[in-house]
């Protein structure tokens, strides 16, 4: 069943499924909807860790994205990729730049995930040309991916990355390599500047033409933090702690029928009410509407503090 014009509650290809799943482009993985964010574990003992990925598993998130710079996390996650890899898909990252830093931080990662492959690499936070241009060099990380991908180390390489220019970057990097998903920003604040607009609309069609899988991340988030109102979460952002803008947040995403998956956020105390969001979704006018009446709502990608 296609969604409906106003993007509310889509039924899933798996009606039993409690998450809505949507297929991972050419790599043909029916993926929940909701990607768990494994930086929620960067910092949290195992015991967090194992309550948190039970929760994400008893709703049906079958798709799990972690990476090496995000603490802890792989190690967290170690005692359920079994589980994972039986029932869905892993993801990690790798944001070293230069080709021998990468292989050594791929092997890292298979390492400390005790696992022998995992099922995407993507090349992390490539939100700008510069960056491109390094990783995509004759000595860049995407050399050591590609690399990993023919040893069977991993199934797929993607790419990844924040800020303004991201939709503009990750077009060109379609360009130039035939990355099998792509992870990029999309809010109302970034969709409402024209120049956005058309970078995004231009990636999207390029995803299209060559079937990759399109996601999205941070769309929880409500600003940058204020000065000194730092560490309320584990996150970099501020983000949602209330139930209806989450909702609205969440539901506005998910009505780009173009979108594959959004990651949940950075802090194990939020799953639920992602989760929650996305099985009872508003109409995107409606949501709209409510993340309007904020007016404090900004993209935290115009200012990242790394």
């Amino acid at each position: 069943m296609p969604a409906d014009a106003g993007g509310a509650r889509r039924p899933s290809l798996d009606e039993e499924a409690p998450v809505e799943r949507r297929r991972l482009g050419r790599l043909g993985h029916e993926s929940s909807v909701l990607i768990y964010g494994a930086a929620a574990l960067s910092d949290v003992d195992q015991d967090t860790a194992d309550r948190s990925v039970q929760e994400a598993l008893d709703a049906g998130i079958n798709h799990f994205d972690v990476a090496r710079s995000y603490g802890e996390a792989e190690v967290r996650l170690a005692p359920w990729v079994s589980r994972i890899t039986d029932v869905g898909f892993l993801a990690t990252k790798v944001e070293e730049r230069g080709r021998e830093d990468a292989w050594r931080s791929i092997g890292e990662s298979l390492e400390r995930l005790g696992t022998d492959r995992v099922d995407l690499l993507q090349l992390h936070a490539v939100g700008d040309a510069a960056t491109l241009d390094r990783v995509t060099a004759d000595d860049g990380a995407l050399a050591s991916a590609v690399r990993a991908q023919e040893e069977g180390l991993v199934g797929a390489v993607g790419i990844t990355g924040h800020g303004p220019e991201a939709a503009q970057t990750h077009l060109e990097a379609l360009r130039r390599h035939p990355f099998a998903s792509v992870l990029t920003p999309l809010n109302p604040v970034l969709s409402r500047d024209p120049v956005f607009r058309g970078a995004y609309g231009a990636l999207v069609d390029e995803v299209q033409r060559q079937d990759a899988a399109l996601m999205t991340i941070k769309t929880v988030s409500r600003r940058n933090w204020p000065e000194g109102d730092e560490g309320r979460y584990a996150t970099w952002y501020e983000p949602y702690d209330d139930a209806e803008r989450i909702r609205a947040a969440v539901s506005w995403v998910l009505a780009h029928d173009e979108m594959t998956g959004i990651p949940t956020p950075g802090d194990v105390r939020l799953l639920g009410m992602v989760v929650a969001a996305e099985a009872d979704r508003m109409p995107v006018e409606e949501a709209e509407r409510v993340l309007a009446g904020d007016p404090l709502y900004s993209s935290p990608f115009v200012s990242m503090p790394f």
